[in-house]
């Protein structure tokens, strides 16, 4: 055993056959010599009970002292507990990024997202990650690649958060897949760009004047009755875009309706009078199964952005989105003392956290109260 350096290792003559020269100073650092003389450096460690070695390189490509850093570094690895070979092995016979999308998609997105999430999902992929990280083997991709990609779109927080949460789950299903070593996953480090939740609600004036708005509308043209009856119900019902453009008659069950598959799975929701005589007002078209009829035989309405952008500006609320219509269902819930978990229900959301961003609304009516309790107390004769 000696020191490796570049004149030990030269030094080093073949004997015809196989033979390893060790370090003296670095336990597991050694050269490999071919029975024709050819050197490569190499480690050997024990993983699991089993004598492991793995190649560094050819002493002509890679000089003694880059060949001891190396090995210091996989040395360390081994007696941490884990196996660089392997990794090595995985390395080099990793996919790139855009051939596990395909898998990805395949095998989760199309499986377990609902059709409006694999939209989404898809559309992130096709935007920003395949053209930065599809050229990349997935072993390959690293904290630095996914925060450029995050950076780069800071002029598009909600975009580049998810971005980010979808590579994290292409991440964690590589490692599942044997792609990656298992704990790999980078994202887990990234700081997401704080999400400016927008909560745009109608007041009672604002609310007259756009439901005399909608009534205007259908006398005038500007939308049809089935549109109308659309906006009506997201602002009676509380319920997503989605729910009220699929709606069918079979979910409507007396004073209710049952939803089989909402964003968050079955969801049964009990319609108020008034939500009742607007469909009683929506006529049924035979052999289509929708509420909300739109043009094309037996299908539902697609596209109710366009009528709504020349609704709003009639109504002078060039502000407001139609996913608006549900915060203002859920507002004036809670300021009318409606508690904060019998909102949730209503809105199906599948936690009540969710719900708390309305939490702010009901504390204004609980100062009231408060103020009106205070003012008794304080004067305990006012009342005689």
């Amino acid at each position: 055993m000696q020191r490796l350096t570049k004149r030990t290792v030269d030094a080093i003559a073949a004997t015809g056959a196989d033979h390893f020269v060790w370090d003296e100073q670095l336990p597991g650092f050694g050269v490999r010599v071919s029975p024709k003389g050819q050197k490569s450096f190499l480690i050997q460690y024990r993983y699991q009970g089993r004598t492991q070695r793995m190649r560094l390189g050819r002493s002509t490509l890679i000089t003694a002292d880059a060949a001891r850093k190396k090995a210091k570094i996989l040395l360390g690895e081994a007696e941490a507990g884990k196996n660089p070979a392997l990794a090595a092995s995985i390395k080099r016979q990793a996919p790139l990024l855009s051939e596990v999308v395909e898998r990805f998609i395949t095998e989760h997105v199309s499986v377990r997202l609902k059709p409006g999430t694999q939209a989404n999902y898809c559309a992130v992929l096709s935007a920003y990650i395949l053209p930065a990280l599809g050229h990349k083997r997935i072993t390959d991709i690293t904290l630095s690649d996914l925060s450029a990609l995050h950076v780069s779109l800071s002029h598009k927080p909600s975009q580049a958060n998810r971005s980010t949460l979808v590579m994290s789950k292409i991440l964690n299903l590589s490692e599942q897949w044997g792609l990656r070593t298992m704990g790999s996953n980078p994202c887990k480090h990234i700081q997401l760009f704080k999400d400016k939740k927008r909560n745009r609600f109608l007041d009672k004036s604002e609310l007259k004047r756009l439901w005399n708005t909608l009534d205007d509308s259908y006398r005038d043209g500007t939308a049809g009755l089935y549109a109308i009856n659309a906006y009506k119900l997201l602002i009676l019902t509380g319920c997503r875009l989605s729910e009220i453009q699929k709606l069918k008659w079979s979910y409507i069950r007396g004073n209710r309706v049952e939803f089989p598959d909402s964003k968050t799975g079955y969801k049964r929701l009990p319609l108020n009078a008034a939500a009742m005589e607007i469909l009683k007002q929506t006529p049924k078209k035979e052999g289509n199964p929708y509420v909300i009829c739109g043009e094309r035989p037996g299908a539902h309405i697609v596209n109710l952005q366009k009528s709504w952008r020349r609704i709003r500006a009639k109504a002078g609320l060039e502000d407001l989105r139609i996913h608006d219509l549900r915060h203002t269902f859920a507002s004036q819930a809670v300021m009318n003392g409606t508690p904060l978990a019998l909102v949730s229900k209503l809105l199906g959301h599948s936690k009540i956290t969710t719900t708390m961003r309305y939490a702010h609304l009901a504390d204004s009516e609980l100062l009231e109260a408060s103020e009106g309790i205070g003012h008794l107390l304080s004067n305990p004769r006012s009342g005689e």
